[in-house]
Parts: C-alpha cells; structure tokens; sequence
C-alpha cells in the first residue's frame, strides 16, 4: 500500500493530475473534518479545504516522498485555516436577525454542552483535541501537524483534555438559571 502511495506521489510531483486526485482523496474527510473544527462554518471550512488541495498541488514537490502523507496534508489544512480565521475580519457582513419558527430535530444536550466546551478553548487546545480525538492521530503525527516533539504534544493534549474536562463539569445544563 505504501509502495502504490509513493509511486502515486511521484507521478503527482510530475504533474499527474489524476494520481494526484487519487492520492489525496482518502484524506478530504479528514481535512474537511479538522477544517470544520477550526472553523465552525461548513461553507469556509469546504472553502479552506478547498484551498489546501490547490496549495498541496502546487507544493507538492517539497513532499519527500516516503513520510507521512496524511501530516503534511492536515498541515496544510491546518494552516489555511488559521489563515482564513487571521483574515476573516475584514470579510464579516452584517445578516438580517432570521426567527426559525420549527427549528428541526435537537441534538442531545450532552453533545451540545460539549460543543460548547470545545469552542471556548484556544485554538490550539481544540486543534490538539480534534487531531487526536476526532482524527484519531498518533502523537507522532500530531507532532508533525503542529509542531514539535511527540512527547511535547502528548502533554499539551493532556491539559487541554484536562482544561475541557474541568470547562465541561462546572458549565451549567440547558435551562439552568446561574445566580
């Protein structure tokens, strides 16, 4: 499987634009997935993703072929996203105030408490949390998506699963009054 990747990469690095489409189409869930999370918005985390394709083709050649495919594309996911969310102010327009009057199915309340929680850590807790516990990455991958040593990241994972924990625990339930 590795082998077929690799000589897939090459082809890629030459301007093979099929084999390129057919190496990373088993990564656009994934980046779509950590694009959402950074983001909160299905429209700009498709936009960022699509963005990262675009960058992943024509900084293919810096790929060593051989590595991880998978952390060098998160990577650059991870960094149009941080890019989108550095430029997005200028782009903010004011939207009519809309009343849904049938708001469609809830979702549990746990899952909401737990959104919640998530968006209120830093982005760079959350984007530790997303990649370990969403994308399920090794923290050896992990460290090649953010930046450091395997370990380094094993511990920052630790207090933001920790910080999470204790977000979660004292926030209070839907519809509960806080004095």
């Amino acid at each position: 499987m590795a082998a077929a990747l690799d000589a897939l990469i090459v082809r890629a690095q030459a301007g093979d634009r099929e084999a390129f489409e057919e190496a990373f189409r088993p990564l656009y869930d994934d980046g779509f997935r950590l694009a959402i999370a950074m983001l909160h918005d299905r429209a700009e985390a498709e936009d960022a993703l699509q963005d990262a394709l675009l960058k992943s083709w024509r900084k293919l050649h810096t790929f060593r072929v051989g590595t991880g495919l998978r952390p060098w594309f998160l990577t650059v996911v991870a960094n149009q996203c941080r890019s989108t969310r550095r430029t997005r102010w200028w782009s903010v327009q004011r939207l009519a105030v809309i009343e849904i009057s049938h708001p469609g199915p809830l979702l549990e309340p746990e899952r909401i408490d737990l959104r919640r929680a998530l968006s209120r850590l830093p982005a760079g807790q959350r984007l530790l949390l997303v990649l370990h516990y969403y994308l399920d990455m090794s923290f050896e991958d992990m460290a090649q998506v953010v930046g450091g040593r395997p370990d380094a990241v094993k511990s920052r994972t630790y207090r933001a699963l920790r910080k999470l924990r204790t977000s979660y625990l004292t926030e209070p339930l839907p519809g509960e009054v806080v004095a």
